[in-house]
């Protein structure tokens, strides 16, 4: 992993602020979580992404994650 493919993920990243998106958990184990949600905030090491989940009647959560998530894949995400 180079600081240069970091920087193009936060860039990206941070482009996309305010757009919806549907990002796709690895929680191991064969275990997927697919939410939807919007890019709220980009940080330096980290990015917040609000998902509100209606369906459940869950309480809108803000997960964080950071820029080497996306690189790794344990979370990937795309445009709606």
């Amino acid at each position: 992993m180079q600081q240069a493919d970091i920087n193009k993920v936060r860039s990206s990243i941070h482009q996309q602020c305010g757009s919806k998106v549907m990002i796709q958990l690895d929680r191991g184990r064969n275990k997927v979580d697919v939410q939807e949600g919007v890019i709220q905030k980009a940080y330096p090491s980290v990015f917040t992404i609000l998902v509100n989940d209606e369906n459940e009647g869950n309480p809108p959560q803000l997960l964080s994650f950071s820029y080497t998530d996306v690189i790794t894949r344990d979370i990937r995400m795309k445009l709606c």
